[in-house]
């Protein structure tokens, strides 16, 4: 198993046991946003591991006194983005935004019903930050809980392929000048955590039937990265590495 998956199947047990769907709203919001600052945390440090040294967040003292996610200056204001790689030089040269869908709704008892707000946080924040930074590569991890694979009724697809449905218009910008609010990749993850367990099941948006390993997912934004940033910046083995270096 890839390191990536190791500290992520440990950190999502770390959060504890999802409360029940019947659970109160501040109690779910609480959990929700534990999964994403554990996701976000593994995922600044596998990119330091890699070379991206100062990506956020971190813990406090290893870059700064907090080490907190970063505060982004955007093209129509300043948005907290969940993990961030910049250098003083370039600006913004790699985000990641986090979002999740853990909960069935009560009414429905399915998992739709916040997946188009969503889905406009994610394109508000990319507009806002390929406004600001056009060559900024921007990938895009939308959790959802594993039951959103086997939602589906008579009438309507599961949530899981309605995501990719809905999403996939939205991925795949290779090009600084093309459309802000597109990520350079977005993925789909389905999630099965406790304090027990722990798996991930990450998908290209647009392919619902091929699982990747989230190393894979990492090493396709750095790839990206590499490709942005061609006279600083190689992909090499896995690692972002300085063109001389």
């Amino acid at each position: 198993m890839a390191r990536i998956d190791d500290l992520l199947e440990a950190a999502l047990r770390s959060v504890g046991d999802k409360p029940s769907d019947s659970a109160s709203a501040p109690v779910k919001k609480s959990y929700s946003e534990r999964v994403s600052a554990a996701v976000a945390g593994v995922a600044a440090q596998e990119l330091r591991e890699r070379g991206l040294k100062g990506a956020r967040p971190a813990p406090p003292g290893e870059l700064d006194t907090s080490g907190a996610e970063r505060r982004m200056a955007g093209g129509i204001g300043a948005k907290k983005v969940d993990v961030t790689w910049a250098t003083e030089e370039a600006g913004l040269l790699l985000g990641i935004s986090i979002k999740t869908i853990n909960f069935r709704d009560k009414r429905t008892g399915n998992f739709q019903k916040n997946l188009t707000n969503r889905r406009g946080d994610m394109l508000f924040e990319a507009v806002t930050l390929h406004r600001r930074f056009p060559y900024a590569v921007l990938g895009g991890l939308f959790f959802l809980d594993k039951g959103a694979a086997h939602d589906e009724t008579k009438r309507r697809r599961s949530t899981f392929l309605n995501a990719h449905a809905r999403f996939h218009l939205f991925s795949g910008r290779e090009d600084p000048g093309g459309r802000d609010e597109q990520y350079e990749r977005l993925y789909l993850v389905l999630l099965d955590a406790s304090s027990s367990h722990a798996q991930l099941d990450a998908y290209a948006v647009g392919d619902a039937k091929s699982p990747i390993p989230l190393a894979s997912v990492i090493d396709e934004l750095l790839s990206v990265t590499a490709l942005r940033n061609p006279d600083f910046y190689e992909y090499r083995e896995g690692n972002l590495v300085s063109v001389g270096g």
